[in-house]
Order: C-alpha cells, then sequence, then structure tokens
C-alpha cells in the first residue's frame, strides 16, 4: 500500500486547509487510515482516525471541534478538513494506514500499530 499526502502550506491563524491522503495498491474496506503530524523539536501527534468499513472517526482532543477527517471510498482517499488554524498546528502532517482484518475494531490514535505511512506534507500557520 502507497500512501501520498497533499494539501499542506502556509496560512494564516483563523483559516483553513484541507489534506488529501491517497491510498493506492491493495486497500481494503478493513482498513483505518489517520493524520499524525510532527512539530519542529516535538514528539509525533495523533491528529484523526476514520475506519474505512463505516466512517467513523476519532478526533484527537486538541483539534475536536476545528478538524474533521474523512474519506471517499470510490477513490481510497482520506481527508483532514482544517479549520480555525493556530500556530501550534504547525507541523508535519503524515497520513498512516493499518489492516485491521475486522470490519469494526476499535480505532486507535497508536503510531506504531499502523503499518504503512505517507511522505509528510507541511503546514504552517503564520500569525
Amino acid at each position: 500500500v502507497q500512501l501520498q499526502a497533499f494539501g499542506g502550506g502556509l496560512v494564516q491563524a483563523g483559516g483553513s486547509l484541507r489534506l488529501s491522503c491517497a491510498a493506492s495498491g491493495r486497500t481494503s474496506s478493513k482498513f483505518h487510515m489517520g493524520w499524525f503530524r510532527q512539530a519542529p523539536g516535538k514528539e509525533r501527534e495523533f491528529v484523526a482516525a476514520v475506519r474505512w468499513y463505516d466512517g467513523n472517526t476519532y478526533i484527537a482532543p486538541s483539534v475536536e471541534g476545528r478538524f474533521t477527517i474523512s474519506r471517499a471510498n470510490a477513490n481510497d482517499t482520506v481527508f483532514l478538513q482544517m479549520n480555525s488554524l493556530k500556530r501550534e498546528d504547525t507541523a508535519l502532517y503524515y497520513c498512516a494506514a493499518r489492516y485491521t482484518g475486522a470490519l469494526r475494531l476499535t480505532l486507535t490514535k497508536e503510531a506504531n500499530s499502523y503499518k504503512y505511512w505517507g511522505q509528510g506534507t507541511l503546514v504552517t500557520v503564520s500569525s
């Protein structure tokens, strides 16, 4: 499975961006896909995840109410809509995927549970 993320850029605080991640290869309805981010000098942080089977989502408290994750099954793409961006949202954003072997497995924020990773896309929020 290959993941390609895009959509990052420079945005002013309070603005919006939408990140996309396209999956190719042996995708499955038993996939979970997620977004993580890593700011300079900080640990990688979970942002959001979506269950491919039914669109169930899990959003990190730090971004809940501002970010939403969704998927487009038709073209194996996951989106991260980021609104009301803050300077502390500045980071390299990575998409990730895991094959669970089950349709309804609970979503996880643990990075080491995700086997497939895309390249990062940089989001910079200016004041």
